[in-house]
């Protein structure tokens, strides 16, 4: 009886290795001493293999060849006054989108220092998601979960990510406030927690609103149950980030810091003196994606914060379309949101972003070809933060060098809070630019009212900045 069974058992496996190996596609016997071929084993294979196996690849590919001293002048600099930070947490869009208002708000108002509350406008991003979220489900209630959509829905219930879009949707909405009326909470530093939490809470929601769509729930009925599930998510959230003020006392100071007057506000009055309230009308998002057609509008489905916020438009240009709108902006002393592949080719410790810090392909002894438009569609690059760009250093023809950016990591970071970025670089890794419209060609502007051509929410360029 055993003899038998261990016979069936021996034959089993040999006709599974047999059909395994004549399966094509797969890796067999032959094709696998060809793969390892490419090893060889030499002196310097070994070598190799050792250093790169004990050490961190950033630092054996750092190309010495561009180590020498690093050009920090700029000829056309628009001065920052502090540097903020974003701890831990994704907030990097809303840091640059207040930055970015900020910069006028010293300048017109001669302020010595001054910054707005993150946590104010956060604290509404976060539940304004959770309602989009919500309210999608109750949209989708009829589709299977295993749709698309819904999936994608599921898997970005809540997120503290974003785009220039939160900004202009949620100031426009909520209004500002200066940070020490609402400062920031260890949750807001280190959003994770927080996050995790009430996303879980809202999928079994989610799943809640679905079943109650599925039973033929009167609309009258589902408003009132999602209403009640804000409520919690409001709770948690005042329980992280504090309760948003709705009117205070501002001491308003010289350039000197000494106090002039105490103003009373409440956010919409703060933002009509202090802020811009004409966001969602004097900006305009430029876009260099190579693998979409350049010169037309785009809209990405669920590029917004508000559920009845509208998806962002973007022009998609040629880099050196964007560069000119930049230059121009920045010769008028306006700093601008900017957003790009950050990771790629950054050494922190110089706060240098320039694509040839790193030589892997030398280390690798392989080449990596792709360009900037198959790096796009393989998802293997996009915008993953935003920064304020405020300046640029031209030569003799007006053709810039190199570019600046304010960062949000903290003044210890990179070049005094700052990174220059070459042109070089800027040309591979660079995503998206918020203009104001007056630095805008006019032909430009008449290419925003195309109907936008829509993309999914899945869309390679849909990425958030963090």
């Amino acid at each position: 009886m055993k003899k038998r069974f261990l016979s069936v058992f021996v034959l089993s496996a040999t006709l599974f290795s047999l059909q395994a190996q004549e399966k094509k596609g797969g890796i067999g016997s032959d094709m696998l001493e060809q793969i390892k071929q490419s090893y060889e084993g030499t002196a310097s294979d070994k070598a190799l293999r050792n250093a790169i196996s004990n050490n961190d690849i950033r630092k054996l590919s750092l190309n010495q060849e561009n180590q020498t001293g690093m050009d920090t002048h700029f000829s056309i600099k628009v001065n920052s006054k502090g540097v903020t930070d974003q701890k831990s947490s994704g907030r990097c869009w809303l840091f640059t989108g207040l930055n970015v208002m900020r910069a006028k708000t010293l300048a017109q108002h001669n302020f010595q220092s001054f910054e707005f509350s993150q946590v104010y406008p956060f604290f509404w991003d976060q539940l304004e998601k959770a309602n989009l979220f919500l309210q999608s489900m109750i949209d989708t209630g009829k589709s299977a979960i295993g749709d698309k959509t819904v999936q994608w829905l599921f898997q970005h219930s809540l997120s503290d990510g974003g785009t220039f879009t939160g900004v202009a949707d949620l100031i426009s909405k909520y209004g500002l406030v200066p940070k020490e009326v609402m400062p920031e909470t260890n949750s807001s530093e280190n959003t994770s927690r927080m996050a995790n939490l009430i996303s879980l809470k809202l999928k079994e929601y989610g799943l809640q609103l679905r079943n109650s769509v599925a039973e033929g729930v009167k609309p009258a009925a589902l408003e009132k149950e999602k209403t009640a599930m804000l409520g919690n998510i409001y709770r948690m959230l005042v329980l992280n980030l504090g309760v948003p003020p709705t009117e205070f006392d501002y001491v308003r100071k010289d350039a000197k810091g000494n106090p002039l007057e105490t103003e009373h506000h409440t956010p919409m009055s703060f933002l009509e003196k202090y802020g811009d309230k004409e966001l969602l009308t004097n900006y305009v998002m430029l876009m260099n994606d190579p693998s979409r057609e350049y010169y037309k509008c785009y809209e990405i489905d669920y590029d917004r914060h508000r559920y009845d916020g509208k998806n962002w438009t973007y022009v998609n240009l040629p880099i050196e379309a964007i560069k000119e709108m930049a230059i121009t902006s920045l010769k008028d002393s306006t700093m601008m949101y900017f957003s790009c592949d950050v990771g790629k080719f950054l050494n922190s410790e110089r706060g240098l972003l320039d694509v040839k810090n790193y030589d892997y392909e030398s280390l690798m002894g392989t080449t990596f070809g792709m360009d900037k438009k198959q790096r796009i569609e393989t998802f293997s690059s996009g915008s993953s933060h935003a920064m304020t760009l405020m300046a640029v250093d031209v030569n003799t023809e007006g053709k810039p060098v190199k570019w600046m950016v304010e960062n949000s990591w903290g003044a210890g970071t990179g070049h005094q809070g700052h990174l220059i970025l070459t042109d070089e670089w800027f040309n591979e890794y660079m995503f998206r630019l918020v203009v104001e419209t007056k630095y805008v060609p006019a032909k430009v502007m008449e290419l925003f009212k195309q109907k936008p051509i829509r993309l999914p929410a899945w869309d390679p360029m849909f990425a958030e900045e963090e």
